[in-house]
């Protein structure tokens, strides 16, 4: 079964950048999307960005438009979350997830792979 293997996060000062990446632990075949997702200490999990396989559309929540970029590189079989500009707001656990059909949907359900989560902490 595929995994999703995080990386990147950390504490960072507001106003700083950081940026997160995920990949599958195996090759897939698949034309997949990819999503990030968030959830901050007693809060429901919300979207945060998405991408389809062409990289010919990407999706955002209204928080992070113009201070978050989501990209991938389909030779690397690789995903990023650019962040910067980052608020005390933006802490939380990331999570990558992985939409083997779909074309960028914001709605965490239709994902079938998720990584394994990142804290990313922002101070002011």
């Amino acid at each position: 079964q595929v995994q999703l293997i995080q990386s990147g996060g950390g504490l960072v000062q507001a106003g700083g950048s950081l940026r997160l990446s995920c990949a599958p632990s195996a090759r897939t075949f698949n034309r997949y999307a990819m999503g990030w997702f968030r959830q901050a200490p007693g809060k429901e999990r919300e979207f945060v960005a998405a991408i389809n396989w062409r990289s010919s559309s990407t999706n955002y929540a209204d928080s992070v438009k113009g201070r978050f970029t989501i990209s991938r590189d389909n030779d690397k079989n690789t995903a990023y979350l650019q962040m910067n500009s980052l608020k005390p707001e933006d802490t939380a656990v990331y999570y990558c997830a992985l939409d083997a059909w779909g074309t960028g949907t914001t709605e965490s359900n239709k994902y079938e792979t998720w990584g394994q989560g990142t804290q990313v902490t922002v101070s002011t």
